[in-house]
């Protein structure tokens, strides 16, 4: 019996002190575990922010070029009939929109579908304003007409578009 209380005394504080130090060096990884998730998060934050800084620009930088007063401005030419003017409008925001559709990744849907829309919404003013252009129309009257349609639409998206796309960066700062 007075082993049994002898081996007690040993093993008891042993086992304590064994007990402590696993506490500790456990506390001490979920620490470092901690440590090294903020790291990690500080390095992906360092990465990511420039390219979706970056995605952000291409974005605006696509409703500036394909809102209808830029975008008539830029492709219009003089000796264009109203449907070569038509095909080239339509192909240029085609063009600029596949070209930064890979940006809808550093966005969330919402943001992407008011993007989308806005594009959709210079198609179909585009479209709309061919419908009611003669045959014989000229360049000139396509851009006339288009620039009219622009001015009677009560809800720009284009704009609401950019705004949306704006708001997006700016939770980053």
């Amino acid at each position: 019996m007075e082993y049994l209380a002898d081996l007690l005394k040993i093993i008891l504080p042993a086992g304590l002190v064994i007990y402590g130090m696993y506490l500790t060096i456990m506390s001490f990884l979920k620490k470092e575990r901690e440590k090294m998730l903020v790291d990690l998060k500080t390095q992906n934050t360092n990465t990511l922010l420039p390219i979706r800084l970056q995605a952000g620009e291409r974005i605006c930088l696509l409703l500036e070029r394909i809102t209808p007063n830029n975008l008539v401005r830029r492709v219009n030419s003089p000796e264009y009939s109203a449907r070569d003017l038509y095909h080239q409008l339509l192909h240029e925001v085609r063009e600029e929109f596949n070209h930064n559709l890979s940006q809808q990744v550093y966005f969330s849907d919402e943001t992407w579908e008011s993007v989308r829309r806005g594009v959709e919404s210079v198609i179909t003013m585009v479209n709309q304003a061919m419908q009611e252009m003669p045959d014989e129309a000229r360049g000139i009257d396509l851009a006339k007409k288009i620039f009219q349609i622009s001015l009677d639409q009560k809800s720009d998206t284009i704009q609401k578009a950019l705004t949306r796309v704006k708001d997006e960066i700016r939770i980053f700062f």
